[in-house]
């Protein structure tokens, strides 16, 4: 019998890139040396239908279907079948970076058939303005398909959508009755090339378990359609679900039905309880012995914690492994004009963590009761770089998004000057806390490593619910940390919300003022604005009597367990300010009306803003002082400077003069000194640079080197202009 396990994604989550969450397994079940094998199911579905044979079934169907009773955007793109049949494939292949000429006919208007998702073209013209070629006819490439997306989900299947399935049904299912009955019935058209696509991989890996990935709602009917298959099918085959849709919402677990697609169900970090469900499948541990994993026995769902093995260390879990993913076939799509959902959905990226879980592990908002929140462990910067190294060789890939839920400062540094060391050319972006240790200097050493962006919860905008969220940061700290980044040339991104407990109207409006005074100081590039939601695992859903909320449902199933509603008699009527945060936010995404007044954007009375008009401004100007900090590291940015001496006149005689000449990538410049402090700069600095023989310099050990060589008083020269002008150059203390 084969000892194979087969690790599955099932649709849909991207279509740029793959979920990691297979990758991250199998990289583990390699240190084990056991045989894995992982597909992602949603590329692979996409790519059948999103072909010519693929429409041309898909228009075969819809035929079926009376066209009467459909929309007329529904009957156009049908009328334009043929249109959409013969450019399918070319489009497909211009957004696998296969047929870049193709983006001037895309560009004229008249090669692509255009439905209802064109209508935005006139509104969204001016945003990508500034597109490149390219750009501009990847986004008219994505509009076309989102067209087709429509029609599909319209005429042949309403759960369609390219990065959730049949989400509604995933979302808050206290009772799992409308899944069962959806799973009950025919497979729709999606699901038929779903199953096509899943016999294909059981045949070729011939499993004894298939483990399915599930970390949205969106990916839940799709695994339990899998599931069922595989049951009916190849019942020799034990089927396991883990992932972040069950760690969050399956937790108390009591519905007996679930058991029908799936044998197992495991919680949290997966390595150890897939160790353990392996070696119970093997016959050589008791299924009492599991570790965090359901199971149906006897006709009632059990949980099994008995492992007195403890989880693997994340130093240990290898590096993951992309192998049997289809890397050039995903899509680089540009949906709409934010930068850092341009990030999430274009290009391929290497996904990777610097530390398992969170580091401040406080936010009242956020699920920090759970595993993959509260138990924090980083790894060292060589461990990162080793597996940075490793994927590149691996994925020819050098862009990395590190998914860490806030990664922190320290190993951020630890990292950056570890690439540099290296020399790794790379690019990377990652979530941060908007903390004061992000100085001016690691920013610019972030930007040196390859850093190109970071997301950061600025949340309500608010100092007082800021502090109620235990946030940890103040607004105006938020502002220096973001101009920090962004004059290093570093894109930020910040979370926004409206909504949380106790929330005025006045508060609300007094954050939009806070964000557009961000964007209007040109500290802050992107954001979004998400509507609070509580969660039962979250302080704020476990104890909302504390945050003055009354939690109102829903009562407690046997199936789902997690978003859950309440009345908030202390706040305002929140749904109504959704709309006007969004298009204030589009508009200063943009730079333009930023100078509107916050009434503009509303179409009812909103309350005059209380922040001062200077507020951001004023937080800009707020500097602490530089200080001499012994223990930080100095490192030198720039290249082996170049010594000329040169010759003026002053008082009648002519003097000697002497400069250092700085060679940059984008042109040179050049600062005079003395002769001393240029010669001993002309030995030194190179001694600062990154290099693997040596250990980066101390402060303290500078100041003794420089004193040692008899030239004065060391804080005189830190204290001095040339000590600043250095600084513009590539001198940077961390």
């Amino acid at each position: 019998m084969s000892k194979s396990i087969l690790l599955l994604t099932p649709p849909f989550t991207q279509l740029n890139t793959p979920y990691p969450a297979t990758a991250y397994i199998k990289g583990y079940l390699n240190t084990l040396g056991k045989s894995a094998f992982q597909a992602d199911l949603g590329i692979n579905v996409i790519l059948r239908i999103f072909s010519k044979p693929g429409l041309i079934e898909l228009f075969s169907e819809a035929e079926k279907h009376t066209l009467k009773k459909i929309s007329s955007n529904a009957i156009r793109i049908f009328k334009l079948k043929e249109e959409y049949i013969e450019t399918i494939d070319p489009v497909i292949k211009f957004l696998q970076f296969e047929n870049p000429t193709l983006a001037y006919i895309i560009c004229e208007g008249d090669f692509l058939p255009q439905a209802s998702r064109f209508d935005q073209l006139d509104d969204l013209e001016w945003a990508f303005g500034t597109m490149g070629i390219q750009d501009k006819a990847r986004h008219l490439a994505t509009l076309y398909l989102e067209d087709l997306a429509d029609f599909i989900q319209e005429i042949l299947d309403p759960h369609f959508g390219f990065s959730r399935y049949a989400e509604r049904l995933g979302r808050s299912a206290v009772s799992f009755d409308p899944l069962h009955n959806a799973l009950q019935s025919e497979p729709s058209f999606i699901d038929r090339y779903l199953i096509e696509e899943l016999e294909k991989e059981i045949v070729q890996t011939n499993p004894i378990l298939i483990c399915l990935s599930v970390p949205f709602p969106g990916n839940l009917y799709g695994a339990l359609r899998c599931g069922g298959y595989i049951k009916k099918h190849y019942p020799q085959v034990k089927v396991a679900m883990g992932g972040g849709y069950p760690n969050t919402e399956l937790r108390s677990l009591k519905e007996t039905r679930v058991f029908q697609y799936v044998d197992f169900i495991t919680l949290d970090d997966g390595e150890r309880p897939l160790t353990c469900l392996l070696e119970y499948l093997e016959g050589t541990r008791e299924i009492h012995q599991l570790k965090r994993t359901f199971a149906i026995q006897d006709g009632k769902v059990n949980y099994y914690n008995g492992s007195k093995e403890s989880d693997i260390p994340f130093s240990k879990t290898g590096t993951p492994d992309y192998t049997g993913l289809p890397l050039k076939q995903y899509l680089s799509v540009i949906e709409i004009a934010n930068p850092m959902h341009r990030l999430w959905s274009d290009g391929r990226w290497n996904k990777l963590t610097m530390a398992h879980g969170c580091y401040w592990k406080k936010c009242t908002f956020c699920d920090i009761t759970l595993d993959y929140i509260k138990n924090y462990e980083p790894v060292s910067a060589s461990i990162i770089c080793d597996r940075i190294e490793e994927l590149i060789a691996q994925t020819g890939e050098t862009g990395f998004h590190f998914v860490d839920e806030a990664a922190p400062p320290a190993l951020m540094r630890e990292l950056a000057i570890e690439i540099l060391k290296r020399k790794i050319k790379i690019s990377w972006w990652t979530n941060i806390r908007f903390e004061e240790r992000f100085s001016r200097d690691l920013c610019r050493l972030l930007k040196a490593s390859g850093c190109i962006a970071v997301s950061g919860g600025l949340e309500v905008a608010s100092d007082r619910l800021l502090e109620l969220m235990q946030k940890g940061v103040t607004v105006a700290q938020v502002a220096r940390v973001a101009r920090n980044f962004t004059e290093a040339g570093i894109m930020v991104h910040a979370y926004l919300m409206y909504g949380f407990p106790t929330q005025t109207a006045n508060e609300t409006i007094d954050s939009l003022e806070m964000v557009r005074q961000l964007f209007a100081n040109h500290v802050l590039q992107s954001g979004f604005w998400h509507l609070f939601a509580m969660t039962s695992h979250a302080p704020i859903g476990l104890d909302p009597k504390a945050y003055q909320v009354v939690r109102t449902g829903p009562e407690p199933g046997d199936f789902a367990d997690n978003d859950l509603s309440h009345d908030d008699p202390l706040g305002t009527d929140h749904d109504q300010f959704s709309s006007g945060l969004k298009k204030a936010l589009f508009n200063y995404m943009h730079g333009i009306c930023i100078d509107f007044p916050l009434q503009e954007w509303f179409d009812f009375r909103i309350p005059k803003t209380s922040v001062p008009a200077n507020f951001i401004y004023k937080a800009l100007q707020d500097e602490p002082p530089m200080v001499f900090k012994p223990n930080a590291k100095v490192i030198w940015l720039g290249s082996k400077p170049e010594l000329i001496t040169y010759s003026f006149q002053k008082k009648g005689k002519l003097k000697e003069g002497y400069k250092l000449i700085f060679e940059h990538k984008s042109g040179s410049s050049q600062i005079k000194l003395s002769e001393n402090e240029a010669q001993w700069l002309l030995e030194t600095l190179p001694l600062l640079q990154p290099s693997k023989d040596k250990k980066e310099m101390t402060m303290s050990q500078l100041k003794e080197i420089f004193e040692n060589s008899g030239r004065g008083d060391f804080l005189k020269f830190f204290n001095s202009l040339d000590w600043r002008s250095l600084e513009e150059e590539g001198l940077v203390l961390v």
